[in-house]
């Protein structure tokens, strides 16, 4: 006997589904709602805490979503009750964990080439090494690569990412522009950010990154004023991004240049953000919470008592696992003592050359294990933190009035996200309320 086909399973399945549904459905219901989405059975984790809960739990929840919207939330019961599910299609979670879809705030998503050679080479050999060897390294390298590539390239190679980071359950994500280092290319780099979000089914947000590094064709100085008199105009004029950032540390720009930059992009209409103490601490931190940043990312060296300042400001902290492992950090952040002194943190992949992790799985699975982050801290960090660093309230959590981005884990515990390394929980993805399974690959 021959063995089902895919597609036979996958008929099944909904066939299955279909039916347990129906029997499901009530008529009548008192509030008038009308859903045409049911996700029911399974733990459903919110991540709205309530008393002692920090994700939410609801055993046996169910959601109900009209459009691209979650209408209902809690128990079959309540959903049942509440909502006519006649028309609706059903998912069936049974057995699985429901969650948020992740909210990765810290990319370089778009950049052109690898560095995989130098990634290689740094296994055993210090970074003065691989530039003796002649291997090209460093934000520079990708500079080069990127000025290389033709916009189709950049689209393509980018959207591959993109892929990715949805099967792992990334719904929403930042991308920086960086690598271009003079006006035409980070526009470039910006106007392919907007086509990946047009194309779907990742939400993206544009993040203006040309105070990433100095072009090595520009005297500094004339770099500056070409950011402050070129490039914020332009970027602000076109609605290219809707954040600025700055890498604020030692050997990058200074505080006094930052302060300037960001000055002029809030000026424009841009929310700000900040790299700041991933290196050094030149006061980073510090400006941050003056200028009331929305998010500080890296914080490595960040003090107790500039926690404290960016904690009463409300800055969110930005914190990336992978990108410490990556480069094997002399200074790993410290979380706990972020936390305590009243950071919310967001964790993020820092997709780049030198980071090249889709995953926020990983990234969770790198945090609990490495910096002291429990499971549910993780995956707070990883769906309503990233929200809160990207000044988004309608994501991040499963409650009425939120964008239905959900991700569904065949697991019997919510835990075994984190205990089960390297492996993908995600079985199915709804994006905006529709449904994609895991084997039909590509959102379309």
């Amino acid at each position: 006997m021959m063995a089902p086909s895919t597609a036979e399973l996958r008929t099944v399945e909904a066939e299955r589904e279909a039916a347990v549904c129906r029997s499901s459905k009530l008529a009548q219901p008192v509030s008038g709602l009308r859903a045409d989405l049911y996700v029911r059975g399974g733990l459903v984790l919110t991540c709205v805490s309530r008393g002692g809960d920090l994700i939410g739990r609801i055993p046996d929840g169910a959601i109900a979503i009209a459009g691209d919207q979650i209408v209902a939330v809690g128990t079959r019961t309540e959903v049942e009750r509440s909502v006519d599910l006649t028309a609706a299609e059903c998912v069936d979670a049974q057995g699985c964990v429901v969650a948020p879809g992740f909210v990765d705030s810290h990319t370089h998503l778009v950049f052109g080439g690898s560095r995989v050679q130098e990634y290689a080479a740094r296994m055993t050999h210090t970074a003065a090494e691989v530039r003796g060897m002649g291997i090209p390294s460093g934000i520079l390298a990708t500079v080069s690569m990127t000025r290389a590539a033709s916009m189709d390239e950049l689209f393509e190679s980018a959207r591959a990412r993109l892929d990715g980071m949805f099967w792992s359950g990334t719904t929403t994500v930042e991308a920086k522009s960086g690598y271009g280092l003079n006006t035409a290319e980070e526009l470039r780099m910006l106007e392919v950010g907007r086509m990946l979000d047009r194309a779907g089914p990742i939400d993206v947000i544009n993040t203006f990154l040309g105070a990433h590094d100095f072009p090595p064709d520009t005297p500094r100085e004339r770099y500056i004023d070409s950011i402050l008199d070129e490039m914020i105009p332009e970027v602000a004029a076109r609605g290219l991004a809707e954040f600025c950032d700055v890498y604020l540390d030692d050997g990058y720009y200074t505080v006094a240049e930052s302060r300037r930059i960001l000055a002029r992009a809030h000026d424009a209409g841009m929310r700000l953000k900040v790299h700041t103490d991933a290196y050094s601490d030149i006061g980073g931190a510090f400006l941050a919470a003056e200028m009331g940043v929305v998010s500080a990312d890296h914080l490595n060296y960040t003090t107790p008592p500039a926690a404290r300042a960016l904690a009463s400001r409300g800055v969110i902290g930005v914190v990336m696992p992978a990108l410490d492992w990556a480069v094997a950090h002399k200074r790993p952040f410290d979380a706990r003592m972020l936390m305590a002194e009243g950071v919310t943190l967001a964790l993020a992949t820092d997709l780049c050359p030198g980071c090249w992790a889709e995953s926020m799985q990983f990234v969770m699975q790198l945090a609990c294990r490495l910096y002291r982050f429990s499971p549910e801290e993780a995956l707070l960090a990883a769906t309503t933190g990233g929200a809160r660093s990207l000044g988004l309230a309608d994501r991040g959590t499963i409650a009425v009035g939120q964008v239905a981005d959900l991700q569904i884990w065949r697991l019997p515990t919510f835990e075994d996200v984190m205990y089960r390394l390297g492996n993908n929980a995600v079985e199915r993805m709804i994006k905006r309320g529709r449904v994609v399974a895991r084997d039909q690959r590509r959102f379309s």
